[in-house]
């Protein structure tokens, strides 16, 4: 542990969120780890018991934009920084890269690099991760990785204070990455299988076509479910990672 870079950057939390008149919280140390790296945009995206994930707060709407990609392909920097515990760097590969769906909508939306950045409490158990997305090459040096981290812990010590579920994080084991989404989404899909007269995994499985195909957020796929506003059972578009 770095512990001038840890007193740096929760003094720097701390100024950004009382010159804006807010509480320190996630919010705050977003716009400090933002300002502080010069990123284009940042994500967070917490993992409650290894399972249920959900985008806990992004810096603008693109960062939200990536989380969500995230989140409807399964696959990403966030999944692998979460399972390796550690810092992961990747430069965007409109082809494909070891992340096809992430990396095409990070491509279209002009996104560069991306680093991701696990979030650990305790002992080291994950509660999640931070993505830094930079719309130009950004190298990291070896000052640049203790700063991510100390904002790393940060970040993890105000998520348990804003979603009290992941005090259950010691159950947390990332063995086989974690799965499933926000509870919206389950309760749109449980809707949506009642309508069509199919499965639930069909139907989160036709969300996530939907959402993937139409590029929109399955978050807001989910919502215009609940709302009446959708229907799926005619949608049969492919999900992502589907054959």
């Amino acid at each position: 542990m770095d512990v001038r870079q840890d007193t740096a950057a929760w003094k720097r939390v701390v100024e950004v969120a009382g010159a804006a008149g807010r509480p320190v919280a996630l919010p705050s140390a977003v716009a400090a780890c933002v300002e502080d790296t010069g990123a284009d945009g940042l994500g967070v995206s917490l993992i409650a018991s290894g399972q249920i994930r959900t985008v806990a707060h992004a810096s603008d709407e693109r960062s939200y934009r990536l989380e969500d990609a995230q989140l409807v392909a399964g696959e990403g920097p966030c999944t692998a920084a979460y399972l390796q515990r550690r810092i992961v760097e990747a430069d965007v590969q409109p082809a494909g890269g070891p992340w096809p769906v992430f990396m095409r909508t990070a491509a279209e939306l002009g996104i560069h690099t991306v680093v991701a950045v696990p979030l650990l409490v305790g002992d080291g158990v994950p509660v999640g991760a931070m993505d830094i997305y930079h719309t130009t090459p950004f190298p990291l040096g070896t000052a640049d990785r203790a700063r991510l981290t100390a904002y790393g812990r940060i970040l993890a010590l105000l998520a348990l204070d804003a979603h009290p579920v992941l005090i259950g994080w010691e159950q947390a084991v990332p063995e086989t990455g974690p799965a499933g989404y926000p509870p919206v989404v389950h309760q749109a899909a449980g809707a949506a299988a009642e309508t069509g007269n199919v499965p639930v995994a069909e139907a989160l499985a036709r969300m996530r076509a939907h959402a993937f195909s139409h590029q929109q957020l399955l978050k807001d796929i989910a919502d215009d479910i609940l709302a009446g506003r959708l229907r799926l059972e005619e949608d049969r578009d492919t999900p992502p990672g589907q054959p």
